[in-house]
Parts: C-alpha cells; structure tokens; sequence
C-alpha cells in the first residue's frame, strides 16, 4: 500500500518560486570591526542587505549543513499595521511565503542543529502542522510559552494575552542536544541543612510511588515512635532492606521532631550543575515586551523599532541552542537582537533584512556592540566589553534583464569578476578563480573547471583551451558565442552559450519575496522548480543540454 501522510493543504500550496542564486555583493563602507582583535572575537559575521528568500538562496551554496541555531520572529499576520513590517497577508499567502523559507532553512541546518520559531496564537497552530511537514513530525522538541506580559490589560475584550510561543523543531531529533540551563541561586536556596549535616545543605523528597508494589508495602517506625504506612493506591520507593541501609546511612529526614512521614536527603554536592530548560519562560528570567522596548529606546532613542524582543530572550535560545563558535541565522532580522546577542555571547551570525531599518537601527546598534559601547541587554551578564565585527553585503541584481527589443541579456550592472561567480553558482560549481589559468574560474571536483566569458570563441581558441585542459580534466565553456560546427570534436569541452543556457533555470528580475502584500508575486502556472542547490552535471548530461539549446555555432550569437 501507498504511504500517506497528514499535511496542511492551502490555496496556491502548489506554487513555488524558481528562486534565482544571487551572488553577494561587500559594501565595505558599511562593514565594521573592532580596531583590536582578541583570539575568540568573531569578524566573519554577516549583514545582508534584500529580501530574505533571496538571500537565504545566495547562501545556501556555501552554508548548506552549517547552520547550529536558526532563530526566526516572522510577522505574525495579525492583520495590525506595523511601522516597519506590512503585517496583515491572507493566511495562505503567509504559508506559502513560510513554507518556501522554511524549505531552505532546513537544509541550511545542521544535522545536530534546531531552529526556534516565534509567533503568537494566529498562525501558531498552521505553523507548527506546515513544520511538521518540512521537519518531521518527530523531529518536534518542544513549544515554549513565553510570558511577554506582567499585567493583564485593562481594555482586553475576552482574556488578556500574557504569552507568546516559541516553536523548536530539531534537523535530526537524534543527534540535536540542547544544552542545560545553569543551577540559578534561587535552586540553589532551596537547599537547606536543618540538622548541621557534614555531607552539607541538602533537601527533601518524597518517599512513596504512585503504585502499588507488595514487596515495597511495610510499616516504618520513626524516631518517636509513630508508625507509617503508605497510603491506599501507593507503595514506598525502596524495598525494606535498602531502606534500612538509607537510615544507617542518615540519608532518611522524619522531621525535626522524628514525628514526620519519611523523606528522601538530597543533597547539593550531588547534584548536576546544570538543569534541563522548561516549556514556561517566565519574563522574570527572561524579559519582556516593557524590557525589549526600554532597550530599544537606549539605543534608538525616539525612533523604537515597532516589535523588538528582549535580549534576555534571545540568550536563553542561544544558551540552550548553541556553543561559542557556531553558526546562528536569523532571517527576520527586525532591530538585530540576534546578531548583537550572538556577538556578545560569542556565535558566528547571519541576519538578513530587507526593511531600511537595516541601515537606521541594526548597523548603529552593532557598532555600539562591537565597540563596546552598548551597555545595555545582557553586557553586563556575559562581562562583554566589545570586539569582533561584521561584514555588510547587499544582493546583487538580477543577472538577467530585458534590453529594449525585450530580450533577455547579461545585466549591464555586472562586471567580468560577479558574472563568472554568478555562472558557477547557477552551474553548482565552487568560485575559485586560478591566479595562473586564465580559463579556470571555478571547479566541482578536483579535476572539473568552468571558464566564463562573453566572447565569440573561434575554433582555433576552442581548440587550445582543450590542448591546455588536457585528457585528465574537464572544462565547462560558458560563453557568449562561438564558431565551430561540432563541439564534440573537444571530449574535455562542454560549450554552452549565455544567456541561453540559463533563461529556463530561475525567475529573472524578481527582487522580492517579502511579506507585504505590494510585493507578492503574481499566481502563475509554472511547474515547480526543484528546490535544492543545482549540481554540477556530468559530461554527458552538458552535451545533451547544449544539444536542446541549438549550439550550432551561428556567427555572433550570442542570445
């Protein structure tokens, strides 16, 4: 019988974007660091500047499987209005839109990496059953309820909201670890040593099981002599034997009065240093909204970013979801709470935000991190006194755009370096241009090449390329045009031409998927593209291609 499985349907689900693999482009001017390195500062963070599906696409090539912690604050589709964020999208849009991030965000995670998804009661539900899909039912860890508020809100209609979720889903529920929560000192005060103990502070637990086991069902006299018995339905956890063993060893409290039920000594040199975290975050441990907004006002002054989270927050995920070192993503950057976190706690970040506040409130607010003059948030927590920096990159353009007769050519905004970096990432090949072979720009294998150019190659250069290239390597031409009749006659070419060879690949001159409705594309009827990062094809594979796109050597072609 066929395998079925549950799945969320909606309007459009079949649609999928044929997402172009953009290069990145450095803005020096807006990358920062610190003037003084010290040996576990982080300077390869990254900025990125454009629509975040779009960028999580240029990234994928190089961070695919890299990624410890991903952390998303998606808008909620609430339908409110929001200075920063177009909010309110019909919730099959909103899927869509989510489902295709989260696509590439699974694969961008590692196999002992989670991701931690916050949102609120509107889309809370859909989300976690669309991650089911994406993730793996059993793949869930955990839905955490954060406690967002400290006060009920006098003007509510029906029940004030107090909460919000963060939503944690692991790559590989098998190999994801999270990390313990330190013992705090309010733990450890529950600890007490009421009889002067040498073994130190200790405290007391229960005796009984909530079954019933004949051999652990006897009477216990204590010090004063009452007698005890388990009570109907329950048994004492220990059989008599070990129990006596526990009294010789002073390990059974009755009560400063020897007059109380039994009661288990643990004692505090015993136990672990580290606790699991629970699913109830309370914003005493953690923040709240009042919290986030207070922080963002001392960085921002008047101008408050609509929606920020709490740095505490933010470190509890980080804490449990990461180690120093690793890589932590964050796609809906908003205020870059996660990248300052993740500086001052000692992660490598991404964050993606298209919004202009990526220039007006989350480049100033890293400055201040890295310069060690942001003493708000956590600083003070995690001792951090700035260091470290980051790098600012923006999308580049479309490779792809119509000349005035409406045909399809190579971006006049691209130069010979960013179009052979944008062809091997579109062919699966690794940029990686020799400084001795002018024809080697990027490879696949050890012994596979991809050469790049807008040139007319003739039959004379086709064939030194190949005597260069040899019988024990292979190379991908990529060309504007070139005249020979039979490529074939080079067994170690592949000759296509551009832009022909990629028009069907992507959807060219498409600058954003975001979340605002005046953005939103347009419903068409294309097949979906496979979504994974292209693969370097084979040398027959090549040929068969350049066979379906009429490479027949045309003089000045170079459609």
């Amino acid at each position: 019988m066929q395998k079925t499985k549950l799945e969320l349907t909606w309007i459009g689900k079949e649609n999928r974007p044929k997402l172009e693999p953009r290069i990145l482009v450095e803005d020096k001017d807006r990358s920062h660091h610190a003037p003084f390195r010290a040996d576990k500062d982080g300077f390869d963070n990254r900025l990125i500047f454009g629509d975040n599906l779009l960028a999580l696409r240029a990234i994928e090539q190089e961070f695919a499987g890299k990624i410890k912690c991903i952390f998303l604050d998606p808008p909620y589709n609430t339908g409110s209005a929001f200075e920063h964020y177009d909010d309110g999208i019909e919730h099959s849009l909103w899927l869509s839109l989510m489902r295709d991030r989260l696509d590439v965000l699974h694969r961008l995670l590692r196999e002992d990496g989670a991701i931690w998804i916050s949102i609120d009661d509107n889309e809370m539900p859909y989300l976690r059953v669309l991650l089911d899909e994406i993730f793996g039912r059993s793949n869930f860890v955990a839905v955490v309820c954060w406690q967002k508020k400290y006060g009920a809100k006098s003007d509510s209609k029906f029940l004030s909201e107090s909460h919000e979720y963060v939503l944690c889903y692991a790559k590989d529920k098998n190999h994801v670890a999270l990390n313990r929560m330190p013992r705090t000192a309010e733990q450890d005060a529950r600890y007490k040593n009421q009889d002067n103990d040498p073994r130190g502070p200790w405290t007391s637990g229960d005796l009984l099981r909530n079954e019933v086991r004949d051999y652990a069902i006897y009477p216990i006299t204590g010090p004063s002599g009452r007698k005890h018995l388990p009570p109907k339905g329950t048994s004492w956890r220990f059989t008599k034997e070990k129990f006596a063993e526990l009294v010789v060893e002073k390990r059974i409290w009755f009560g400063e009065d020897g007059n109380n039920v039994p009661r288990l000594k643990r004692f505090l040199n015993e136990v672990a240093e580290t606790v699991p975290a629970t699913t109830w975050w309370e914003h005493k441990d953690v923040g709240h909204n009042d919290e986030a907004k207070k922080e963002s006002k001392v960085l921002f002054g008047d101008d408050l970013f609509g929606t920020p989270k709490p740095e505490r927050l933010m470190q509890r995920i980080l804490l449990l979801g990461s180690n120093p070192g690793d890589w932590v993503l964050d796609s809906f950057a908003g205020s870059g709470t996660t990248g300052a976190v993740a500086q001052k706690m000692g992660r490598r970040w991404i964050m993606v935000e298209l919004g202009e506040h990526c220039h007006t409130h989350i480049i100033p607010r890293l400055k201040k991190v890295i310069d060690g003059k942001d003493p708000g948030g956590i600083t003070e927590a995690v001792g951090w006194n700035g260091g470290g920096g980051f790098r600012y990159y923006r999308l580049a353009p479309s490779l792809l755009e119509k000349d005035q007769f409406g045909n399809w050519v190579i971006s006049k905004k691209y130069d010979a370096v960013m179009l052979a970096e944008a062809i091997c990432k579109l062919e699966g090949f690794v940029y990686r241009p020799s400084d001795t072979l002018y024809w080697e720009h990027g490879r696949s294998t050890e012994k596979d090449f991809i050469y790049v150019t807008t040139q007319t190659l003739s039959r004379d250069e086709l064939e030194r390329l190949s005597d260069e290239v040899g019988e024990d390597r292979t190379l991908l031409v990529m060309c504007g045009a070139f005249r020979v009749k039979d490529p074939d006659e080079f067994p170690n070419l592949t000759v296509k031409k551009i832009p022909k060879a990629v028009l069907a690949r992507c959807e060219w001159g498409h600058d954003d998927y975001s979340l605002e409705i005046k953005n939103l594309p347009l419903k068409v009827e294309d097949e979906p593209s496979p979504a994974p990062a292209p693969k370097p094809r084979s040398k027959t594979e090549r040929r068969e291609e350049a066979l379906l796109f009429d490479l027949s050597g045309v003089e000045g072609d170079a459609s």
